[in-house]
């Protein structure tokens, strides 16, 4: 009978396997049209204003004002998160350091290929930094829900948050910090004088501010826990499939028809929102006729989400 069932559930999940690699594309494919506007960003707002942003792309604008234009920010952005990568392949694991060597390198491209502005496209610095922000944020935000990664500090604080269990936000604040103050001493920001420095690194604090409300935003769309109640003919099927296609847990809830007194077993089960399709194409793939209900929880926390000591 297990063997028969197994047998089913194969055939059942063939057509999600038929998918499957058409969605990894797609990811793929987001996460390269997502880095455009991060190059667009660099060097057509920020570096004609000689603002520096924060993360190792406003290290490498540091490099290249501080070199005199000599090193270009896309051969420095490759070679430090290079280094950065294959640190984390060794700490963190090679599995994160693939997808981020995909956004790494396609980040690494555009800013090879968008040319460095003489004449911004935005005259106005200040709303240069908020656009830019903005604009840059929701496309990182869509690369992250995509499971890539830009590199850079996100490697960092991810290394930092597996060995300290530091929150990852409040990482990156600090280096984004360290990295925009860093500018105050460079001769192009101290050329606009003791005001015009100042400025410098407060539009630098600006873009980094706007930029992470822009991905919180993004992600907190997305990131919002949904609960599923599957009401199916086929629940082990079902629940099998979500733990090995949506790596997901399931519970099984002992329930009793309320017309034909039928005992039955109600699957449920707690995911990120984004991953409602999965789970809706497995239910689709195993049992068509499944009735299932779906609703917003607020605050999960335990292993996949958000970890207990975090709660209030």
């Amino acid at each position: 009978m297990e063997r028969e069932q197994r047998n089913k559930l194969r055939e059942q999940l063939r057509a999600y396997y038929k998918v499957l690699p058409w969605i990894t594309l797609k990811e793929l494919l987001l996460i390269v049209l997502s880095t455009i506007p991060y190059a667009l960003t660099v060097n057509q707002l920020l570096v004609p204003h000689a603002v520096v942003g924060g993360g190792v792309t406003g290290l490498c604008e540091i490099i290249y004002f501080a070199t005199d234009t000599y090193m270009p920010i896309w051969l420095s952005s490759l070679l430090i998160n290079v280094v950065l990568l294959v640190i984390a392949a060794l700490t963190v694991g090679w599995r994160y350091a693939i997808r981020t060597v995909w956004g790494v390198l396609w980040l690494t491209i555009w800013l090879k290929v968008v040319p460095i502005a003489t004449v911004p496209l935005l005259t106005d610095a200040f709303m240069a930094v908020v656009i830019g922000g903005l604009f840059t944020g929701c496309f990182l935000g869509i690369c992250f829900l995509n499971n890539g990664s830009t590199g850079g500090t996100d490697v960092v604080a991810m290394i930092v948050n597996k060995y300290h269990h530091l929150p990852m936000g409040r990482v990156l604040l600090f280096a984004d910090m360290i990295v925009i103050s860093s500018a105050f001493f460079l001769p192009t920001i101290q050329a606009a004088g003791m005001q015009g420095a100042i400025e410098k690194i407060l539009f630098g604090l600006t873009y980094t501010f706007m930029c992470s409300t822009a991905v919180d935003w993004v992600m907190n769309r997305m990131r919002q826990s949904v609960q599923f109640m599957i009401f199916t003919q086929k629940p082990e099927e079902i629940a099998q499939a979500i733990i090995t296609q949506a790596h997901r847990g399931c519970t099984f809830l002992e329930a009793e028809g309320g017309y034909n007194k039928k005992p039955m077993k109600v699957v449920t089960t707690i995911a990120r929102s984004y991953e409602s399709a999965t789970i809706f194409r497995l239910v689709r793939a195993i049992d068509p006729n499944a009735f299932v209900s779906q609703s917003q929880v607020r605050g999960v926390f335990g292993q996949g989400f958000d970890p207990v000591s975090s709660g209030r």
